[in-house]
């Protein structure tokens, strides 16, 4: 059983039953019923592409509020990269790192520093014996769920590596104990501000095993005007910023891909175009590549639910903002570069939760499908989403698991209804 905790959720009070979010859902886990939608729990992968398309913000993403770091002696917080391009006429990073000091940190540990090492790692990693290629990056926590729910055929090509955040969080945690060795681990709270609800999920849920070593989420939207405010009121700056092109590049879509220094990879983003590059990949239909670089959101993580700017205009921001960088700040040693710490690995993959299967018995799931098939015959096939379903697909699927009735097809029952006239109105006119 799939007991996967989600961040993202529906304010029933809010939803007014159109079939927007229907039409969006890339693993279709979204039915209208009672003029109200409903979130199939199992089927979620926390993509955020509801909140981003509602109309009436019925849906929205569940963080926490910074406040939840209040518990903590020691605060440090992990910027992600996409909140360098959300701020007009930003010109250095330092700015925003300094106003989370005065926002109530004590320490910030760029999140674009810890990908620059998981790069120069990445580049290690693949010239590796018995590498399964192409790699797919495990950066993006909606892909990992969506592979493990669909594809689980291609889960030994995900790089085994933790994302930037994790490791990021796990450098923080070390700087910590190192300036301060009196204080426990459970008094340090380390806080990742999110571009994304998926985020948020992957520190609940952790990776097959593994669990996070973040402790609060905070979206950036939550955090935007707080920031924005103490950002005004800094004077002089310090120099704390660590990180290069390579680091904040990882913003964007390709930024990953091409930090790696070699063209045999792919860059894709936006869930459809996942969705098919996860479909070449399992059918072997894909270009003979190294690496593949996956974002769930348009434009990569600018392009989050949880952002305040447009991921284009963002996206130029932080073109700006790269422009006088060194390439990176974060080179690895000599010693470094011959082997991959133990602890930058997951263990483990999730466990596959099949969203297709139909039943646990091969033959009654034989025997569905066929009457999946029968049905879909009989739909008008225009995807209206009219019936609750995305899909006539979706629908007849729905009818046979008994989720749905055939009634709830509006085309069809006025079909049915007027032979029924039809034919009343022939009998009538026989008397």
């Amino acid at each position: 059983m799939d007991n996967y905790e989600h961040s993202v959720f529906l304010d029933v009070k809010k939803c007014i039953g159109c079939t927007t979010c229907l039409r969006h859902c890339p693993t279709q886990a979204i039915r209208i019923k009672d003029g109200k939608a409903e979130i199939n729990q199992g089927r979620c992968i926390d993509c955020g592409e509801c909140i981003k398309v509602c109309p009436k913000k019925a849906k929205k993403a569940v963080c926490n509020k910074l406040s939840d770091m209040d518990r903590f002696k020691w605060k440090i917080a992990l910027p992600a990269p996409t909140l360098y391009g959300q701020f007009e006429n930003l010109e250095n990073a330092d700015y925003i790192l300094e106003g989370l000091l005065k926002l109530g940190f004590d320490d910030v540990v760029e999140v674009a520093t810890a990908a620059e090492i998981v790069s120069a790692y990445t580049r290690l990693y693949l010239k590796g014996e018995n590498v399964r290629k192409p790699v797919i990056s495990s950066a993006c926590p909606v892909v990992l769920r969506l592979i493990s729910l669909r594809f689980p055929s291609l889960q030994d090509n995900i790089m085994p590596m933790l994302p930037p955040m994790e490791i990021a969080a796990k450098m923080a945690r070390d700087k910590a104990k190192e300036l301060h060795p009196e204080l426990s681990q459970e008094e340090i709270g380390v806080c990742f501000i999110s571009p994304c609800p998926a985020k948020a999920s992957y520190v609940k849920n952790g990776f097959g095993t593994y669990k996070s070593k973040v402790d609060t989420v905070v979206s950036i939207s939550d955090l935007y005007f707080e920031l924005l405010n103490a950002m005004e009121h800094s004077e002089n700056t310090h120099p704390l910023s660590k990180s290069g092109k390579i680091g904040i590049g990882w913003a964007t879509s390709g930024g990953e891909a091409t930090a790696l220094l070699n063209d045999a990879y792919l860059a894709a983003d936006g869930i459809e175009n996942v969705n098919h590059i996860l479909d070449q990949i399992e059918n072997d239909t894909i270009p003979p590549l190294e690496f593949i670089e996956l974002n769930a959101c348009t434009g990569g993580c600018v392009g989050g639910a949880l952002t305040m700017q447009n991921p284009f205009i963002a996206k130029a921001k932080l073109q700006t903002l790269r422009r006088y960088l060194p390439v990176s700040q974060n080179f690895l040693s000599k010693e470094d570069s011959k082997e991959i710490p133990e602890d930058f690995f997951f263990s483990d993959m999730p466990s596959y939760y099949p969203i297709s299967r139909l039943s646990p018995s091969m033959s009654e799931s034989m025997r569905m499908m066929a009457e999946i098939q029968t049905l879909r015959q009989t739909l008008p096939g225009i995807d209206c989403g009219a019936c609750g379903a995305p899909t006539c697909r979706a629908f007849a699927e729905d009818v046979v698991k008994g989720t749905a009735e055939l009634s709830n097809c509006p085309i069809l029952y006025k079909e049915e209804l007027k032979q029924y006239l039809n034919k009343k109105g022939d009998t009538d006119d026989s008397k």
